[in-house]
């Protein structure tokens, strides 16, 4: 894993776009079916929007009809850290980017085989790497 990337309020701001900025630095959530890759099936590599750091597989991809992007198991282990979230009468379990600590979603223990995990991404956290030769076509 890279080196911890830490960087201001002002520069994260300058950075992305206003919408990256509130889900992965304010911890907001994009609205379901909105996302760049809700449904995408281009093959290739998901990274964190803020620090590029390879998170996600498509292979992992699947459709877990949420209206977000889900993946059963992170590209490394350590490529993404996880934290008790309390925040809305909700006790869930928040997905950072190992990094950079970009907000990226939420896991829950009710997704498909083999990790029996859904890693719900927020759109905005990520940028595809498409394959080389892979169709620009979802």
């Amino acid at each position: 894993m890279a080196g911890k990337v830490s960087k201001t309020d002002a520069e994260w701001k300058a950075e992305l776009t206003p919408e990256q900025y509130r889900i992965t630095r304010k911890k907001g959530t994009e609205q379901a079916f909105t996302g760049e890759y809700w449904n995408t099936k281009r093959p290739g590599l998901y990274r964190c929007v803020c620090c590029d750091a390879p998170l996600f597989r498509s292979e992992t991809k699947f459709d877990s009809g949420t209206g977000w992007p889900s993946f059963t198991a992170p590209v490394e282990e350590d490529a993404v850290r996880e934290e008790a979230d309390t925040s809305l009468f909700m006790r869930r379990t928040e997905v950072l980017c190992a990094v950079c600590d970009a907000h990226l979603g939420h896991v829950f223990p009710d997704g498909p085989g083999p990790t029996g995990l859904r890693y719900c991404m927020n759109s905005a956290a990520l940028r595809l790497e498409a394959d080389a030769g892979a169709s620009r076509e979802d």
